[in-house]
């Protein structure tokens, strides 16, 4: 059996679950895309086409095998997107959460049994229906758990808003030890430049002590401000608008010292490199434009 163990976002990553670009299925319709830089792209007839985005997934793999970490995948549904394994359930300590995700994507969860079945039915916890969340909301990080969220009235109109503050307060009673703490994020279901769909979309803890951040992300001022204070401005990376469209805060900590990142980030990649970082640089850009990038098609079990 597995023995699940997340504390944090960056310790040394030992087992993670990567998602898979095969069978991907034909451009989906305009109606049915969950997110607005999708639509963008299904309007522009620059939608990722599947060849490119497997490759991009396997040079993923690659610097895994790379940094001697298991990798498991979904199985593959045919002509399904299976890219974004972080959405349908995550890890914190030693319990993998499902996610009550949009119920068109069900089916996902289904396609790793193989790897819930390691993981014994006593360590997989389902929340009440109620509660909505996803993993690109949800970030570990030793004391604390930081969660996304949107507690505004209009939550229902929004496809772009994943997390409420049912599952926020359900989280808090599963882990009485750890501070919960729910960032308000701004949503837009038409301009993906306004539009925080996770909060790794606008921040990430990485190394020990330092974030990538992105002020227009949230909400409320004073959420972001508690978070400037908590790593301290030194140790903060404030990315751009146009940065968090492309989703530079999106990447993903094989541990302390390693990062895997997109090839065109150049600026934060240089940043990175300067603070003493190791940069992993792979093309992701076609899996970007479904607004998902590194971490959101990761799903890490086990971490030192």
């Amino acid at each position: 059996m597995m023995k699940l163990n997340i504390q944090n976002e960056t310790s040394r990553l030992k087992a993670v679950i990567l998602g898979i670009a095969e069978s991907i299925g034909p451009v989906p319709s305009i109606e049915d895309a969950y997110d607005p830089k999708s639509v963008q792209h299904i309007k522009a007839g620059t939608y990722p086409k599947e060849s490119d985005m497997v490759k991009e997934m396997e040079a993923v793999a690659a610097v895994f095998k790379k940094y001697d970490v298991k990798v498991y995948r979904p199985k593959v549904i045919k002509d399904y997107n299976q890219i974004f394994s972080r959405d349908i359930a995550f890890v914190i300590e030693d319990k993998l959460i499902e996610a009550n995700i949009l119920p068109d994507r069900e089916r996902e969860y289904e396609a790793i049994q193989h790897v819930l079945d390691e993981i014994g039915e006593e360590n997989i916890i389902v929340l009440p229906e109620e509660c909505h969340v996803e993993g690109g909301d949800v970030m570990p990080w030793n004391d604390y758990i930081f969660i996304g969220t949107y507690s505004g009235e209009d939550y229902s109109d929004y496809i772009t808003a994943r997390t409420n503050m049912d599952a926020v307060i359900a989280i808090q009673e599963l882990f009485p030890n750890k501070t919960v703490k729910a960032f308000e994020l701004r949503k837009s279901n038409t301009d993906p430049k306004e539009n925080a769909l996770h909060l790794d979309c606008c921040f990430q803890p990485i190394g020990k002590d330092k974030a990538i951040l992105h002020k227009n992300g949230f909400l409320i001022e004073k959420e972001y401000q508690w978070l400037v204070d908590f790593f301290g401005e030194d140790k903060i990376f404030e990315i751009t608008k146009e940065e968090m469209y492309h989703m530079n805060s999106n990447i993903f900590s094989i541990s302390e010292e390693v990062i895997i990142s997109e090839k065109n980030f150049t600026r934060l990649n240089t940043w990175l490199r300067q603070k003493g970082f190791i940069v992993e640089e792979v093309h992701y850009s076609e899996i970007a434009k479904q607004e998902g990038l590194l971490r959101c098609s990761t799903l890490p079990l086990v971490r030192e």
